[in-house]
């Protein structure tokens, strides 16, 4: 988890266009027929892309940029091949709150969504610890230890911030925590649970990265998030 917010999502966040009333629409539910519809149409225009040019229709980005949020679908080279007519009605470039992705770009370009409104949420609860941070010399707004090199974000010292989201996978407050090195994320714990519950599954290989388990079976990707591995029976955060 190093440099966060690439200059593009920085463009998105302060065009400001969005608002909390935009969670009206519904658009992030990942169980929304039309949602599946236009990852379906965006998939296939992206595997004509593939075919045609041998790379996928991604903007570029930083190397350090985290996993999830690094590969951004570029409409406009889906646009100017004639791949795609219409911009998704929930794409952030068509006045939505979803930000599409692709995952397993070296294998095989997976359609994916982000959510914008919490990750709007995230840069400005980032930019809170930072400002914290520079008036505190290097110390950060830690609340109770919740693994190895991560707490708790302690929002009374962030002037009452609020330090739970809205999961973009089910209605779950998830809470923010913090490296020791000042960056924030979102626990993901409550829902990597669920995930693993609904395929049967208590326990897990301790290599295996447990986001995967909510990229494989939801529309969203777990943006603002370290890896999760099983430890002493539960998810636990990781540095790696």
């Amino acid at each position: 988890m190093k440099k966060r917010v690439s200059l593009f999502l920085l463009v998105l966040i302060t065009m400001g266009v969005l608002s909390g009333c935009v969670y009206s629409n519904e658009i992030k539910q990942q169980n929304s027929p039309a949602t599946g519809e236009y990852i379906s149409i965006v998939q296939n225009a992206v595997d004509q892309y593939q075919k045609r040019n041998g790379v996928p229709p991604i903007q570029n980005k930083e190397q350090n940029t985290p996993i999830y949020e690094k590969y951004l679908v570029d409409f406009s080279k889906l646009r100017n091949y004639n791949m795609i007519s219409t911009i998704p009605g929930n794409a952030f470039e068509n006045g939505g709150t979803a930000i599409y992705v692709l995952i397993n770009v070296e294998t095989k370009p997976e359609v994916k969504l982000m959510d914008l409104l919490s990750y709007q949420k995230m840069v400005e609860l980032q930019k809170a610890v930072d400002q914290y941070k520079l008036k505190h010399r290097g110390q950060i707004p830690q609340g109770d230890l919740v693994a190895n090199h991560f707490y708790l974000l302690d929002g009374s010292k962030l002037n009452g911030e609020k330090t739970q989201i809205q999961s973009p996978y089910s209605r779950l407050l998830l809470n923010v925590i913090i490296h020791e090195s000042g960056h924030i994320a979102l626990d993901y714990t409550p829902e990597l649970l669920i995930a693993m519950s609904k395929k049967g599954l208590q326990q897990a290989d301790v290599q295996i990265d447990l986001r995967t388990f909510l990229v494989n079976e939801a529309y969203f990707v777990p943006a603002w998030s370290y890896p999760y591995r099983w430890v002493n029976d539960k998810p636990t955060i990781s540095e790696q």
